[in-house]
């Protein structure tokens, strides 16, 4: 029943399908026809582990009550830079806007040192 329903509703969707326009610049700042982004298989659009490194250890080191001097990779937010669990929830909120992605609570949960972040972002396919 369920797949009789879904092909009626299909029969009668028409959906607008764009083609890739080879001769046009990707760069196009029209409205009507945005830059259409690449996506690679071999990983060529995600950042490096040294980058998320760096750009985790700078969040990090921002935070207002952690002494940048304290932090490295291996530092663990509670047992080492005295934070609390809203700190800890304050971060990986910062860490999501820097990298432009949404951490579920329960993965954001687990994420209380460098190397955990570090990790979960280096491994998420959305990080930017």
């Amino acid at each position: 029943m369920a797949a009789a329903l879904r092909s009626g509703i299909l029969r009668h969707l028409r959906l607008p399908v764009q083609t890739l326009d080879r001769s046009r610049s990707l760069s196009c700042l029209n409205p009507f026809h945005p830059p259409i982004r690449s996506m690679s298989s071999h990983g060529d659009d995600h950042i490096t582990r040294e980058e998320v490194v760096d750009r985790v250890l700078d969040v990090v080191k921002s935070f207002p009550k952690v002494d940048p001097s304290k932090v490295t990779a291996d530092v663990h937010f509670q047992k080492d830079l005295g934070l609390d669990s809203l700190d800890n929830v304050e971060i990986v909120m910062a860490l999501e806007e820097e990298f432009k992605l949404e951490i579920p609570d329960k993965e954001a949960d687990k994420l209380d040192s460098c190397n955990l972040a570090i990790e979960y972002i280096a491994n998420h396919p959305m990080a930017a």
